[in-house]
Protein backbone atom coordinates (compact mmCIF):
# COMPACT_ATOMS: atom_id res chain seq x y z
CA UNK A 1 0.00 0.00 0.00
CA UNK A 2 1.17 3.55 -1.21
CA UNK A 3 0.65 6.16 1.68
CA UNK A 4 1.41 10.05 2.30
CA UNK A 5 4.55 11.20 3.98
CA UNK A 6 5.12 14.67 4.46
CA UNK A 7 8.81 15.63 3.06
CA UNK A 8 8.91 19.59 3.59
CA UNK A 9 6.92 22.57 3.75
CA UNK A 10 3.75 22.12 0.94
CA UNK A 11 5.39 19.03 -0.06
CA UNK A 12 3.92 15.58 0.67
CA UNK A 13 5.91 12.42 -1.30
CA UNK A 14 4.82 8.61 -1.66
CA UNK A 15 5.75 6.14 0.73
CA UNK A 16 6.09 3.07 -0.89
CA UNK A 17 6.76 -0.88 0.10
CA UNK A 18 8.05 -1.71 -3.63
CA UNK A 19 10.55 0.15 -5.85
CA UNK A 20 8.95 2.24 -8.95
CA UNK A 21 10.70 3.38 -11.90
CA UNK A 22 10.40 7.26 -13.19
CA UNK A 23 7.13 7.83 -14.88
CA UNK A 24 4.77 4.58 -13.13
CA UNK A 25 1.45 5.51 -12.45
CA UNK A 26 0.69 4.34 -8.60
CA UNK A 27 -2.12 4.52 -6.07
CA UNK A 28 -1.37 6.93 -3.82
CA UNK A 29 -4.16 6.72 -0.58
CA UNK A 30 -4.64 9.37 2.04
CA UNK A 31 -5.30 9.64 5.76
CA UNK A 32 -9.17 9.55 4.90
CA UNK A 33 -8.73 6.26 2.50
CA UNK A 34 -9.17 8.47 -0.24
CA UNK A 35 -6.90 7.02 -3.28
CA UNK A 36 -5.18 9.54 -5.66
CA UNK A 37 -3.81 8.11 -9.08
CA UNK A 38 -0.17 9.87 -9.12
CA UNK A 39 3.16 9.94 -11.26
CA UNK A 40 6.32 8.72 -9.64
CA UNK A 41 8.89 11.14 -10.32
CA UNK A 42 12.46 10.87 -8.57
CA UNK A 43 13.14 8.29 -5.54
CA UNK A 44 13.65 10.76 -2.59
CA UNK A 45 14.89 8.60 0.09
CA UNK A 46 14.82 5.00 1.90
CA UNK A 47 14.21 4.31 5.33
CA UNK A 48 12.79 1.74 7.42
CA UNK A 49 12.78 -0.53 4.01
CA UNK A 50 10.07 1.91 2.51
CA UNK A 51 10.50 3.77 -0.57
CA UNK A 52 9.98 7.84 -0.78
CA UNK A 53 9.36 9.60 -3.96
CA UNK A 54 8.30 12.68 -5.56
CA UNK A 55 4.97 12.49 -7.12
CA UNK A 56 2.28 14.42 -8.78
CA UNK A 57 -1.27 13.95 -9.58
CA UNK A 58 -2.00 12.24 -12.69
CA UNK A 59 -5.07 14.36 -13.04
CA UNK A 60 -3.11 17.48 -12.95
CA UNK A 61 -4.70 18.46 -9.10
CA UNK A 62 -1.82 20.46 -7.36
CA UNK A 63 -1.69 23.28 -5.06
CA UNK A 64 -2.47 26.02 -7.65
CA UNK A 65 -5.71 23.52 -8.29
CA UNK A 66 -6.60 23.38 -4.57
CA UNK A 67 -5.91 27.50 -4.10
CA UNK A 68 -8.41 28.05 -6.48
CA UNK A 69 -11.06 26.09 -5.04
CA UNK A 70 -10.63 27.59 -2.10
CA UNK A 71 -11.14 30.89 -3.59
CA UNK A 72 -13.68 29.60 -4.98
CA UNK A 73 -15.30 28.43 -2.42
CA UNK A 74 -15.19 31.42 -0.57
CA UNK A 75 -16.18 33.50 -3.45
CA UNK A 76 -19.36 31.71 -3.28
CA UNK A 77 -20.07 32.39 0.69
CA UNK A 78 -19.09 35.61 0.18
CA UNK A 79 -21.69 36.07 -2.55
CA UNK A 80 -24.67 34.00 -0.86
CA UNK A 81 -24.11 36.49 2.23
CA UNK A 82 -24.04 39.64 0.27
CA UNK A 83 -27.33 38.44 -1.35
CA UNK A 84 -28.84 37.84 2.33
CA UNK A 85 -27.65 41.16 3.32
CA UNK A 86 -29.33 42.54 0.70
CA UNK A 87 -32.48 40.66 1.25
CA UNK A 88 -32.35 41.97 4.60
CA UNK A 89 -31.90 45.49 3.61
CA UNK A 90 -34.69 45.25 1.24
CA UNK A 91 -37.22 44.02 4.07
CA UNK A 92 -35.87 46.62 6.23
CA UNK A 93 -37.45 49.12 4.34
CA UNK A 94 -41.44 48.02 5.07
CA UNK A 95 -43.73 50.98 5.97
CA UNK A 96 -40.46 53.04 4.70
CA UNK A 97 -43.30 55.80 3.51
CA UNK A 98 -44.92 55.67 6.97
CA UNK A 99 -41.80 55.96 8.89
CA UNK A 100 -40.32 58.32 7.03
CA UNK A 101 -42.86 61.11 7.93
CA UNK A 102 -41.40 60.57 11.79
CA UNK A 103 -45.03 60.37 13.35
CA UNK A 104 -44.53 59.57 17.22
CA UNK A 105 -46.54 56.61 18.80
CA UNK A 106 -49.65 57.17 19.77
CA UNK A 107 -49.93 55.31 23.17
CA UNK A 108 -53.12 53.46 23.33
CA UNK A 109 -54.04 53.74 20.02
CA UNK A 110 -54.77 50.78 18.02
CA UNK A 111 -52.09 51.72 15.79
CA UNK A 112 -49.43 51.28 18.86
CA UNK A 113 -48.46 47.33 18.81
CA UNK A 114 -48.48 47.53 14.97
CA UNK A 115 -46.30 50.96 15.06
CA UNK A 116 -42.99 49.52 17.31
CA UNK A 117 -43.33 45.88 15.98
CA UNK A 118 -42.99 47.86 12.71
CA UNK A 119 -40.15 49.14 14.31
CA UNK A 120 -38.55 46.71 15.83
CA UNK A 121 -38.66 44.27 12.85
CA UNK A 122 -37.20 46.55 10.27
CA UNK A 123 -34.57 47.41 13.44
CA UNK A 124 -33.43 43.43 13.45
CA UNK A 125 -33.46 43.14 9.55
CA UNK A 126 -31.42 45.97 9.42
CA UNK A 127 -28.75 44.47 12.12
CA UNK A 128 -29.21 41.10 10.10
CA UNK A 129 -28.20 43.35 7.01
CA UNK A 130 -24.85 44.36 9.08
CA UNK A 131 -24.52 41.41 10.08
CA UNK A 132 -24.37 39.32 6.70
CA UNK A 133 -22.56 41.82 4.98
CA UNK A 134 -19.15 41.56 7.74
CA UNK A 135 -19.40 38.08 6.75
CA UNK A 136 -19.34 38.68 3.01
CA UNK A 137 -16.31 40.98 3.78
CA UNK A 138 -14.33 38.31 5.55
CA UNK A 139 -15.07 35.66 2.85
CA UNK A 140 -14.51 37.83 0.15
CA UNK A 141 -10.86 38.86 1.67
CA UNK A 142 -10.25 35.31 2.01
CA UNK A 143 -11.53 34.43 -1.22
CA UNK A 144 -8.62 36.90 -2.40
CA UNK A 145 -5.78 35.86 -0.19
CA UNK A 146 -6.67 32.66 -2.01
CA UNK A 147 -6.58 33.84 -5.34
CA UNK A 148 -3.14 35.54 -4.76
CA UNK A 149 -1.82 32.21 -3.21
CA UNK A 150 -2.97 30.39 -6.07
CA UNK A 151 -0.11 32.27 -8.10
CA UNK A 152 2.89 30.86 -5.99
CA UNK A 153 5.23 28.38 -7.09
CA UNK A 154 6.20 26.04 -3.96
CA UNK A 155 8.49 23.01 -4.23
CA UNK A 156 5.48 20.85 -4.59
CA UNK A 157 5.59 21.71 -8.36
CA UNK A 158 8.05 20.46 -10.53
CA UNK A 159 8.48 23.76 -12.11
CA UNK A 160 9.89 25.33 -8.81
CA UNK A 161 13.31 23.85 -10.07
CA UNK A 162 13.04 26.50 -13.08
CA UNK A 163 11.45 29.03 -10.44
CA UNK A 164 14.27 28.85 -7.66
CA UNK A 165 17.14 28.22 -10.59
CA UNK A 166 16.31 31.91 -11.63
CA UNK A 167 15.25 33.64 -8.15
CA UNK A 168 18.61 31.97 -7.40
CA UNK A 169 20.62 34.04 -9.71
CA UNK A 170 18.48 37.10 -8.82
CA UNK A 171 19.57 36.68 -5.54
CA UNK A 172 22.92 36.42 -5.87
CA UNK A 173 23.13 38.60 -7.91
CA UNK A 174 22.12 41.65 -6.05
CA UNK A 175 24.05 40.20 -3.01
CA UNK A 176 27.46 40.56 -5.23
CA UNK A 177 26.08 43.92 -6.35
CA UNK A 178 25.86 44.86 -2.28
CA UNK A 179 29.46 43.94 -2.06
CA UNK A 180 30.87 45.63 -5.17
CA UNK A 181 28.88 49.01 -4.50
CA UNK A 182 26.54 48.68 -7.39
CA UNK A 183 23.56 48.81 -5.07
CA UNK A 184 23.15 51.04 -2.44
CA UNK A 185 23.12 49.44 1.54
CA UNK A 186 20.32 50.79 3.11
CA UNK A 187 20.91 49.64 6.19
CA UNK A 188 23.58 48.46 8.35
CA UNK A 189 22.64 44.66 8.18
CA UNK A 190 21.47 44.65 4.16
CA UNK A 191 24.41 42.73 3.17
CA UNK A 192 23.60 40.36 5.85
CA UNK A 193 20.50 39.80 5.13
CA UNK A 194 20.65 39.62 1.04
CA UNK A 195 23.21 36.53 2.26
CA UNK A 196 20.77 34.66 4.17
CA UNK A 197 18.40 35.16 1.34
CA UNK A 198 21.21 33.61 -0.99
CA UNK A 199 21.53 30.79 1.31
CA UNK A 200 18.13 30.21 1.95
CA UNK A 201 16.79 30.06 -2.10
CA UNK A 202 19.96 27.61 -3.08
CA UNK A 203 18.55 25.41 -0.26
CA UNK A 204 15.01 25.56 -1.48
CA UNK A 205 16.72 24.97 -5.11
CA UNK A 206 18.77 21.91 -3.97
CA UNK A 207 15.13 20.28 -2.53
CA UNK A 208 13.65 21.23 -5.59
CA UNK A 209 16.17 19.32 -7.64
CA UNK A 210 15.95 16.62 -5.79
CA UNK A 211 12.59 16.28 -6.05
CA UNK A 212 12.13 17.35 -9.50
CA UNK A 213 15.05 16.90 -11.89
Amino acid sequence: MNTYAKYTANVFVAKCEEKHEKGTLIDVITKHGKENQCVIFNLVYEKDGFYYYSIVRADGFNYKEYALKKAERYQLWADARQKKANDYYQASQEGKDFLVLAEPIKIGHHSEKRHRGLIEKNWNRMGKSVENMEKAGEHESKAEYWKERAEIINLSMPESVEYFEYKYEEVKEYHEGLKSGKYERLHSYSLTYAKKEVNEIFKKLELARKLWS
